[in-house]
């Protein structure tokens, strides 16, 4: 078959086969198939897209192009959470201590920030000392003993996907439905855990900026995930707002540090406790309980001891943890101000994630460090009154010239009116294998 005649074939709207899946991924995985025959048909795609049984057949086909897990040598049931991204999004700190701690072990792989999302490795990376990069043999023991470790994917992790992730991400590919499922749960799957809880971001900070399209790509990650045997859920979660106050490495640490303790703002809270007791109701217990139990966690402080024994595991000083004023910090501080007396209506969350990668806090290509002590933290948010002089945000960076003009696209993200507008809720829909349940 030629490649030619699969992009057309997809340009016309028609369904491609298993096996032109199949010959298209195995082939740009080896090097065989240039980019630009790729492009086109990821681009045909965007505008086409893929059925069912083609989005599940792409899926497999990166699934099986590298390594999957086997982590039955690990007892118990293993779950594992994925967001689809966001700005000020911290979850997997809280969440994977809490369910920890409540007996369902944890064994995640997680990925970088890019453009205006964050990523968990850099954040757990701004702890001093601790290793995302260990042997699969030490994940296994970490999670065995610890109940959970947090990881960066391995080399030979569906290798397809990163190729195809690249070329999405310079081709203007990404927003796709099929391809955002694809590439998500075929790296899930590689993981081997038995539970998914998929957090599906929707709003203006996410990748899906409707409520209908962030639907329709949690139904795809659901189906594919329960098409593989595996316990699969989502949350379809507000992203017109940053989640939490604090967006940056180091920043989000301190306030996963302070949520675990009962002290962090109450979306992150809400929205953590829900997707942890989703993972205990999807490893086997009763909803109700669940909610129960992960709240106890919180309570108790046994979910901030377990996040102190990952990071002691993977290398990590807990003296930061313990007292989080020895997180890095960026040397250099600004204050963004309200230029008038009024209530914030709107923020455009996705360019306050760029105002915080413009600080230092993030990336513009996957090569590129990250201050680990730069961001910003919002005194301010969506719905609040503020008056003129207010402080609205706080910023750190490691390069003071770039304060005034973070300042300027910060003040440019907010919108301002006189009445409080209606707030979209933090859960907007849970979808399983069952249907859609709107909230």
């Amino acid at each position: 078959m030629r490649m030619y005649d699969i992009i057309l074939k997809k340009r016309r709207g028609q369904a491609l086969s298993d096996e032109e899946i199949r010959a298209v991924v195995s082939g740009y995985t080896a090097g065989e198939i240039p980019d630009e025959q790729v492009s086109a048909l990821l681009m045909a795609v965007c505008f086409q897209g893929m059925d069912e049984r083609e989005t599940a057949s792409l899926t497999e086909a990166m699934l099986h192009s590298g390594d999957a897990a086997d982590l039955s040598a690990i007892p118990g049931v293993k779950a594992d959470k994925h967001s689809t991204g966001g700005v000020g999004d911290k979850t997997s700190l809280i969440v994977a201590p809490l369910v920890a701690a409540c007996g369902v072990k944890v064994a995640k792989m997680s990925g970088r920030g890019l453009g205006h999302t964050g990523g968990t490795l850099d954040k757990l990376e701004s702890i001093p000392g601790l290793s995302v990069n260990i042997s699969r043999e030490r994940f296994f023991e970490i999670v065995r003993d610890e109940g959970l470790a947090i990881i960066g994917q391995t080399g030979n992790i569906a290798p397809a996907d990163k190729k195809l992730y690249a070329l999405r991400d310079v081709t203007a590919t990404v927003d796709s439905v099929p391809l955002i499922a694809s590439s998500i749960m075929s790296k899930k799957l590689a993981a081997g855990s038995d539970v998914i809880v998929l957090d599906v971001k929707t709003g203006s900070g996410a990748f899906m900026q409707t409520l209908e399209g962030s639907i329709e790509l949690a139904k795809a990650m659901v189906s594919i995930g329960e098409r593989h045997g595996r316990r699969t859920a989502a949350l379809v979660t507000d992203m017109d707002r940053p989640l939490g106050c604090a967006v940056g490495n180091a920043l989000e640490v301190d306030e996963a540090v302070r949520t675990l303790r009962g002290e962090g703002p109450a979306d992150l809270t809400s929205l953590s406790l829900e997707l942890a007791a989703n993972m205990l109701h999807l490893a086997g217990m009763d909803i109700g309980e669940s909610r129960e139990r992960v709240r106890r966690a919180l309570e108790d402080g046994s979910g901030f001891w377990k996040l102190c024994r990952l990071a002691a595991a993977q290398g990590g000083d807990t003296r930061v943890l313990e007292d989080t004023s020895l997180l890095p910090r960026a040397p250099f501080t600004g204050e963004v101000r309200a230029p008038r007396s009024g209530c914030l209506t709107h923020m455009q969350t996705q360019e306050i994630g760029a105002v915080s990668a413009l600080l230092g806090a993030g990336r513009a290509r996957k090569e590129d460090a990250v201050d680990a002590g730069a961001g910003l933290v919002l005194r301010h948010k969506t719905g609040e009154y503020v008056r003129e002089g207010e402080v609205i945000a706080k910023l750190y960076t490691s390069r003071e010239e770039t304060l005034a003009p973070a300042s300027e696209r910060l003040l440019g993200a907010l919108e301002w009116g006189e009445a409080a507008p209606v707030l979209p809720p933090l859960i907007a829909a849970r979808v399983t294998r069952g249907g859609v349940e709107r909230y």
